[in-house]
């Protein structure tokens, strides 16, 4: 699957703090390859740029990302799986250019309701954040199917900080987006979205899009 991942943040922060460049008026363009290795792992590769006036078009990092999940031959109830990616990202972009993250995700699709809890760990490798240990950043998605082709619902990120020692709402990013998914073909992938962060620590205004390409070569994996 080939994606293109797109963040535009047309009310961020307007002041280099620390080194990093503001995020007002970037635009991030991300390239996503994922290659099913068999039918429940895959091997995922991302490729960071972004694009802002005085700076032009920059690359930002790359990270890579590999994935397992639970056999549907294991006939569980719900959906698991679990990824871990691991990145470098410029400093100008992240005073953190080292990064480790285990994503585990639990999902459930209950009639035309769509379920999702990502409670994610994050971890500094090198950077001003190493000292901070795991970090706790969930996410969460519900979503409903309005149509056979249109789902729309809320999406939420957050990073609460360190595990244990949270920081205060003052300190912590958190995001909330309503967003679409159109489900035109078993091919593709169309998801939009506006959100908003309500912490002073958070983009207060971002929009995204992804669009993404399903291929098929070769001898097609067997269920396991």
């Amino acid at each position: 699957m080939v994606e293109l991942h797109s963040n535009f943040t047309p009310k961020g922060q307007r002041d280099i703090i620390d080194g990093v460049y503001p995020t007002n008026h970037q635009l991030h363009e991300t390239i996503e390859i994922t290659q099913g290795l068999n039918s429940w792992s895959e091997l995922g590769f991302y490729f960071f740029t972004s694009t802002q006036n005085g700076h032009g078009v920059q690359w930002v990092g790359d990270h890579i990302r590999p994935r397992v999940r639970v056999p549907d031959s294991w006939h569980w109830p719900i959906g698991a799986s679990l990824s871990m990616e691991i990145g470098y990202q410029r400093a100008v972009y992240s005073p953190d250019t080292w990064t480790w993250e285990i994503r585990p995700i639990v999902d459930k699709t209950v009639g035309r309701c769509y379920f999702a809890v990502n409670p994610a760990l994050e971890r500094t490798w090198h950077g001003p954040g190493v000292a901070a240990g795991l970090d706790f950043a969930p996410g969460v998605k519900v979503g409903y199917d309005f149509t056979k082709k249109i789902n729309a619902g809320v999406e939420y990120y957050a990073d609460y900080g360190r595990l244990g020692r949270f920081d205060t709402l003052h300190d912590q990013q958190q995001q909330i987006f309503a967003v679409t998914d159109l489900n035109v073909s078993p091919k593709w992938e169309i998801n939009f979205g506006v959100g908003i962060g309500p912490t002073a620590s958070t983009d207060h205004l971002i929009v995204k899009g992804i669009l993404g390409r399903r291929f098929s070569w070769g001898r097609q994996p067997t269920s396991n």
